[in-house]
């Protein structure tokens, strides 16, 4: 194959004819550009006859929303591909198998999913996922430990954090998440039914000053290699199965900022229920399992990573001292908190949104959603250096959404 170019649907056919191990060579291949995100083209390729499938997922060098005018590093696929390898072996099976990865054509070959869906939809669907919360704490507490300080030896991982620097893709994060949603930027996306509470954002001296820490510690704190991009969308789903996809921002990060990007996904979603339940009894209830679901993965996450620590931990100084390793934890904690609500503002008034509110037909309903959203993410940054439980959390979650909908 010639240098990087966007591949054709027939050009990712005949790369596909070249995998013996899972296609015949007269196998009458199909093939379909499925990429609906904003940085690559995404080709599912299936055999009819024998049931086999893969995925190709090749990057683009730009971002499809904007266009050339953004361009963006190829080195993220093998970010990707190399990050979507180690995770496979610190949490086996929650990650999808990766088959090839191909340089040149910034272009990785894996584990066709389709079986499952995506957990965005899913949970939109009103989805229940019992395993959910053991499997992604299982995922975060395992690639989060042992990529850590406390889990691999640490010149090791001074030079893991050299072979994933992503500073293209950390200043995508940088600006849309830790800048935009506060100041009157080109790259927002602001619903006008709501511009009295995004005006409120970029006044807000208090909620600048938690969001510039929060940002600082995204800068500077290399405690972890993270997905980087862990949301309902980067997730595949069955009632039994979990697989997390897309670590193409992969990078040395606090470790918070993955925690709190799931529990932000969820609580997204707990703001949009009433435009999507056909009752309050269907949405209420359904809100509260989100909300037991979120105290499982912390509770969950907590007590699998604490193990880890007491069983294979190679630091003897962090390991030798309970109260650092409850200082660091309730430290986790709060970051947790604190980049959940970073997460939730941007998806409000930032350049990318989510479908669990966007989609909502009703508008009036759909402005309500994006207020709980808002009034949540911004009670939760705020709130997130003086956290002590995540039941804490929780309630003040609850209350700010409460208070919205009065």
């Amino acid at each position: 194959m010639s240098a990087y170019h966007p591949l054709t649907e027939q050009e990712a056919v005949e790369i596909a004819r070249s995998l013996s191990e899972i296609f015949t060579g007269d196998a009458q291949l199909q093939c379909r550009e499925i990429g609906d995100g904003n940085l690559n083209l995404v080709f599912h390729i299936t055999d009819p006859a024998s049931g086999q499938s893969v995925i190709m997922k090749q990057a683009l060098p730009y971002a499809k929303v904007v266009g050339e005018s953004w361009p963006l590093t190829l080195d993220r696929a093998r970010i990707e591909s190399e990050a979507l390898q180690l995770q496979g072996e610190l949490a086996p099976g929650l990650v999808p198998r990766v088959y090839r990865y191909d340089p040149e054509l910034a272009l990785t070959i894996m584990e066709d999913l389709s079986d499952h869906v995506i957990m965005r939809r899913g949970l939109i669907e009103g989805g229940s996922y019992p395993l959910f919360a053991d499997h992604i704490s299982t995922f975060m507490a395992n690639t989060l430990f042992y990529t850590s300080d406390l889990g691999m030896n640490q010149q090791e991982k001074k030079l893991k954090v050299r072979a994933f620097i992503n500073p293209e893709l950390c200043k995508i994060t940088e600006d849309l998440i830790f800048d935009d949603p506060y100041t009157h930027s080109s790259n927002n996306n602001i619903d006008p039914a709501i511009q009295d509470a995004a005006q409120a954002l970029t006044e807000d001296s208090e909620l600048h000053f938690e969001v510039a820490l929060l940002r600082e510690k995204f800068l500077t704190q290399a405690q972890a290699l993270l997905h980087g991009d862990l949301h309902t969308g980067s997730i595949f789903i069955t009632p039994q199965s979990t697989k997390v996809i897309d670590p193409e921002f992969a990078y040395y990060g606090p470790i918070g900022f993955d925690i709190g990007a799931v529990l932000a996904n969820l609580l997204l979603n707990y703001a949009s229920r009433e435009g999507w339940d056909a009752s309050e009894a269907v949405y209420e209830q359904y809100k509260e399992n989100l909300l037991t679901m979120i105290a499982d993965i912390w509770t969950q996450f907590e007590a699998k990573f604490r193990a880890l620590w007491e069983q294979v931990s190679v630091d003897r100084l962090a390991s030798s001292s309970a109260a650092y390793k409850d200082h660091y934890m309730l430290q986790l904690l709060r970051d947790t908190i604190g980049f959940a609500g970073c997460k939730m503002v941007r998806r409000i008034v930032g350049l990318a949104h989510v479908a669990d509110i966007d989609t909502i037909a009703d508008t009036a309903v759909r402005e309500q959603a994006q207020r709980k959203a808002l009034a949540i993410g911004t009670a939760l940054i705020k709130h997130n250096r003086k956290a002590r439980s995540i039941e804490e959390a929780i309630a003040l979650a609850a209350g700010a959404s409460a208070l919205a909908n009065a």
